[in-house]
């Protein structure tokens, strides 16, 4: 998703001369066209991402609207007490963007994986987090983040294109809900690809199951999705993130005080390093049961009558 976030952010540039970027001394190779653009409103902060949430802070007062720039560990952990304390409290337009989301930067190992980064950023106050699932809905994304001009955090990931037919609903995306569903699927970023693959593999399944994503946090079930949750009430979610603070964590809590009572409920999540070893995205997502052939193993365990 780098590439179509570098050329929205070029397009907005060109728009919106309140727009500022600033970089952590990373995206060579990929955002040298926003550079370009942008002038002097481009910054490269260094190595340094206390400090340049600290000056986004000073930039968003003065009524600019700053983007940060980094990959997700660094733009997450690294900064989180100025971000809490300088942007959040403050209710300003400061915008945190983190590449390779979850297990992304693969064999680089847990100081580059993003696996908590919903625990520590979507409790903060006045933030929005986002997640898109598909390569397509970062503009969209980057423009209501604009728009909205407060608090935000954007996980970006590899994935796909949105699959057809497919339409917002409150903070989900609702991306297949054949009228046969006895499940629902709920899927975090790009995973979303993995939920859409296992379909494919299981043509049995298909009919059976709706698959939604959340886009964005703090999470708002509208009457239509409580409709499809309560028709297919045997829930899985599937997160490559750990399971404090996360979708399943989130999305449990918004139930219950609705009174949606799911026949079942499966969390897959990401789970660490169980055997202390780095490996690829994939590898990790295998170890966690996220891959393709885990996600239908658990939709099938769901479908067994109790």
């Amino acid at each position: 998703m780098r590439k179509e976030f570098s050329n929205a952010m070029e397009q907005l540039a060109v728009e919106d001369d309140s727009i500022v970027f600033i970089t952590g001394d990373l995206g060579y190779n990929a955002l040298e066209n926003l550079q370009a653009k942008l002038g002097k409103r481009f910054i490269n902060a260094g190595v340094a991402e206390q400090n340049m949430v600290g000056v986004a802070a000073g930039f968003a007062h003065k009524g600019y609207k700053v983007f940060c720039y980094s990959i997700a560990p660094f733009i997450v952990y690294r900064c989180l007490e100025q971000f809490r304390n300088d942007v959040c409290f403050n209710n300003l337009p400061v915008f945190l963007v983190g590449n390779g989301g979850g297990y992304g930067y693969g064999i680089m190992g847990s100081s580059h994986h993003t696996i908590e980064d919903l625990a520590c950023l979507s409790g903060q106050q006045n933030v929005n987090v986002w997640v898109p699932a598909f390569a397509d809905e970062v503009e969209p994304v980057i423009r209501q983040i604009v728009a909205d001009g407060r608090p935000a955090y954007l996980r970006l990931g590899a994935g796909k294109t949105t699959p057809d037919n497919s339409y917002i609903s409150g903070s989900f995306k609702v991306i297949h809900a054949p009228e046969t569903a006895e499940i629902t699927v709920f899927a975090l970023g790009p995973i979303a690809n993995n939920v859409m693959s296992a379909l494919s593999l299981s043509e049995d399944l298909a009919p059976k199951v709706n698959v939604l994503t959340a886009l964005h946090f703090p999470l708002q079930i509208t009457d239509e999705v409580e409709a499809l949750i309560r028709k297919a009430p045997s829930i899985l979610v599937a997160e490559e993130h750990i399971s404090t603070g996360g979708l399943a964590q989130q999305l449990s809590v918004q139930l219950l005080e609705k009174g949606i009572f799911p026949r079942s409920f499966k969390s897959l999540k990401a789970e660490g390093y169980p055997n202390g070893r780095y490996g690829s995205q994939t590898y990790h997502q295998k170890l966690s049961g996220l891959d393709p052939d885990s996600i239908i193993a658990h939709i099938g365990q769901l479908m067994i009558p109790a």
